[in-house]
């Protein structure tokens, strides 16, 4: 069946396509959702929508999604403030949260370092960061970019800003992932796993 490319739900189909991860057949396939659902079902997504965009901003202090003035970490004062875990973006943020192995606080650097994409050290929140060090308080932190060039540029930059306040800075180790049969990881998995690895 063709669909009318000047049409609304042909609007809505084009809207869906710039989301990450939706191509054209999965966008068709929630237009078509969409317009089959009841009416007050699809006014409640967009109401989802709507709030989280008026809603929602960044928390003052460590940059992660906030409701408020300060994020649900910020703000919880059984969380251990002499560890800053470093992250590009909320969503990692909330993955290491999900894993219940991280009970510090977090900094949320909204990018990376990408020269070739014209984003520099203006352009993450490396002096926020630098001022929280400033404030005292702060033993370690523990860096958590990804494991891109981008992410390795971005925690050798941060680990020479950090430097002269004389906190300990680590970098989360990276290797091979549990239950993973070793004779199928790459080269360079390999040599981070034994880089990587720990007295027992």
């Amino acid at each position: 069946m063709g669909i009318d490319q000047q049409g609304l739900l042909a609007r809505l189909i084009r809207e869906l396509v710039r989301l990450p991860g939706i191509g054209q057949k999965t966008a068709q396939r929630l237009a078509f959702h969409i317009l089959k659902t009841e009416p007050e079902e699809a006014l409640r997504l967009a109401e989802a929508i709507r709030a989280v965009k008026e809603g929602l901003a960044f928390c003052r202090q460590c940059h992660n999604i906030a409701e408020g003035d300060l994020c649900e970490f910020c703000l919880d004062p059984k969380r251990d403030r002499s560890k800053i875990l470093v992250v590009e973006e909320p969503s990692t943020l909330y993955a290491i949260e999900r894993s219940g192995g991280f009970r510090g606080l977090y900094h949320v650097l909204l990018g990376s370092l990408s020269p070739l994409d014209g984003i520099g050290p203006s352009d993450i929140r490396a002096e926020d960061l630098v001022n929280r060090l400033k404030d005292g308080g702060i033993q370690e932190v523990i860096l958590a970019t990804s494991p891109t060039i981008e992410g390795e540029a971005t925690a050798i930059y941060l680990t020479k800003l950090m430097k002269p306040y004389g906190v300990r800075v680590t970098r989360i180790a990276y290797g091979i992932p549990v239950g993973m049969d070793l004779e199928y990881a790459d080269e360079v998995t390999l040599i981070k796993s034994i880089e990587g690895r720990r007295d027992l």
